[in-house]
């Protein structure tokens, strides 16, 4: 069965950094594009994704330049390296696919706060 569990979150002051992780199983990893989103409010919004072989990816205008999405295909699992992080970047963080096409996991949580 389909497994998405996210870690890595917690406090942080701003301007500080984190590393959330996804162990994902139950599906071919290796072969599917994926995606971190957040959500702080009623949305939950697409953050940045990255294709299955790792050498493309694409961010959302307000993490680009400080968040870096990255993926292990050995381990199955997906990495975003949050850097320079900012009060606007609280939010529980979750990954899937692109199109949002697994059962979603628990989600991590981030709050970026002096």
């Amino acid at each position: 069965q389909v497994q998405l569990v996210e870690s890595g979150g917690g406090l942080v002051q701003p301007g500080g950094f984190l590393r959330l992780s996804c162990a994902a199983s139950g599906f071919d990893f290796g072969r599917s594009s994926m995606s971190w989103f957040r959500q702080a409010g009623p949305d939950r919004e697409l953050v940045a994704t990255i294709v299955s072989d790792g050498f493309n990816s694409e961010y959302a205008d307000y993490v680009k330049g400080r968040f870096t999405i990255s993926r292990d295909n050995d381990k199955n699992i997906l990495y975003l390296q949050m850097n320079s992080l900012k009060p606007e970047d609280t939010a529980v963080y979750y990954c899937n696919t692109p199109w949002s096409t697994l059962d979603w996991g628990q989600g991590t949580a981030v709050t970026v706060s002096s």
